[in-house]
């Protein structure tokens, strides 16, 4: 994240993630000391074409089922805008109750992806839940915009998957050596978010053959930062092992590189970052 006063943006809707992205993004304002911006956006689906009852209906009639079609539909988009608008304010109520200051509120039309990739410049932190309104209950499963969103943008973006309950003593940061993740590394350094926070700088490979001096290096960058760090090295299956280590080691929040290799590659061996957002039980901070 870098240093300039561009928004923190939380991402809104109805779903049961939608207080804890909230209480993130207010949290994650405070500690970068960034402007929070709330955001509700629709996205009109086109309504199915009505059957063809031409050989029924007479030409006033026809006329009359138009009518009663435009009006549905202007009705059914003034309710959802009256809808977003109480979310919004509901959001804006839970940020002044803790104490944070008046956020903007924004309420923007068309596909999520679209109106992030407009609002990009203007964006230092993206923060979504898992899943959205209506799959709530489908767990283990990542939500059907999420991956285009993350791919789309070229901004972190914090994955909610759970309330937010204190504040996150410990991260973990995956390394795996790329030039992607020495990109993340720098990025982590430049940012005020991992100040005063128990830094694990976590590499898993799958032989055994010695990782210290990349491990050396990548500490040795972090902690002139000024970052306090604890190193290690593990071996296995690159998820399991990072989600046992987190889960044993009390880690709040993954920070990690998303979608590091081609859809090619991808498609064929499925996607790693899909699965730990899948999997992780704790917020998942992704570097673009």
């Amino acid at each position: 994240m870098d240093s300039h006063r561009k928004n923190i943006l939380a991402c809104i809707d109805g779903s049961t993630f939608s207080d804890s992205v909230v209480d993130h993004a207010l949290w994650m304002a405070g500690r970068v000391d960034a402007p929070l911006k709330l955001l509700h956006n629709i996205e009109h689906h086109d309504s199915p074409a009505p059957t063809d009852l031409s050989g029924n209906l007479g030409l006033d009639g026809r006329e009359e089922l138009l009518r009663e079609l435009v009006e549905l539909d202007a009705r059914r988009s003034k309710l959802l805008i009256e809808q977003g608008k109480a979310m919004l304010e509901h959001a804006r109520n839970r940020v002044l109750s803790q104490g944070g200051q008046d956020p903007e509120r924004l309420q923007r039309h068309g596909t999520l992806a679209d109106s992030l990739i407009d609002m990009e410049e203007e964006i230092r932190l993206l923060v979504v839940g898992v899943r959205g309104e209506g799959h709530d209950n489908q767990e283990d499963r990542v939500g059907a915009q999420l991956e285009s969103i993350i791919r789309a943008m070229h901004r972190p973006v914090l994955v909610v998957n759970r309330p937010f309950e204190t504040p996150p003593e410990k991260v973990m940061i995956a390394y795996d050596g790329s030039e992607a993740s020495r990109k993340g590394l720098d990025m982590v350094t430049l940012s005020p978010f991992y100040q005063g926070l128990e830094c694990h700088l976590v590499h898993v490979g799958r032989d055994s053959r010695p990782d210290e001096a990349m491990m050396e290096e990548a500490a040795h960058i972090l902690k002139q930062g000024g970052l306090n760090v604890i190193s290690a090295s593990l071996r296995g299956d690159v998820e399991k092992a990072l989600l046992d280590y987190q889960a044993e080691q009390g880690i709040g929040m993954v920070v990690m590189g998303a979608f590091g290799h081609s859809r090619i590659r991808e498609l064929l061996f499925g996607s790693f970052t899909n699965r730990m957002i899948a999997h992780s039980r704790v917020p998942l901070l992704l570097l673009r």
